[in-house]
């Protein structure tokens, strides 16, 4: 189409006018409806809080606790085997300090030093008795989070 010179606006055809004007309404009334949602959106959640980043952030955080969860049972199982390592050595080096002083004829081992390892066996066998699900031992499952915290603290 030429550029009319005149400076007056160009004409359409009628039709091309009412669909020009039925566009405009379209964009008014979608800009309306846009800014009504974004009021309602900010009434709904303050903050710019944005309910499908949540949702995301939400499952990120589910698989992060399933990995550590990994991770914990990892750990505490090589913690009991360290504990098992230790516990068998603990105890031949018991049976050959009794045979040493036995030898000797140095007095055995006091009631307090028995005590003392009476205890440390028990204390390992508790351990190991609340331990031993989440490190596979007994077959159930356990929660590992609840046994990590309470075996730190």
């Amino acid at each position: 189409m030429a550029a009319d010179l005149s400076g007056r606006l160009p004409r359409h055809h009628p039709a091309g006018s009412d669909l020009l004007s039925t566009l405009a309404a379209a964009n008014s009334t979608l800009a309306d409806v846009q800014r009504r949602l974004d009021v309602e959106f900010r009434a709904a959640y303050p903050d710019h809080a944005n309910p499908a980043k949540l949702v995301a952030r939400l499952k990120r955080i589910q698989e992060e606790v399933a990995a550590l969860k990994g991770l914990c049972r990892d750990l505490l199982a090589q913690k009991q085997e360290l504990i098992d390592t230790m516990r068998t050595s603990l105890a031949a080096q018991r049976r050959a300090t009794q045979r040493l002083l036995a030898s000797s004829g140095l007095p055995p081992m006091s009631d307090k030093e028995e005590a003392a390892y009476a205890s440390l066996n028990q204390i390992i066998d508790e351990w190991t008795a609340h331990v031993g699900p989440a490190t596979g031992r007994d077959g159930k499952d356990v929660d590992t989070n609840q046994i990590f915290f309470s075996a730190v603290v």
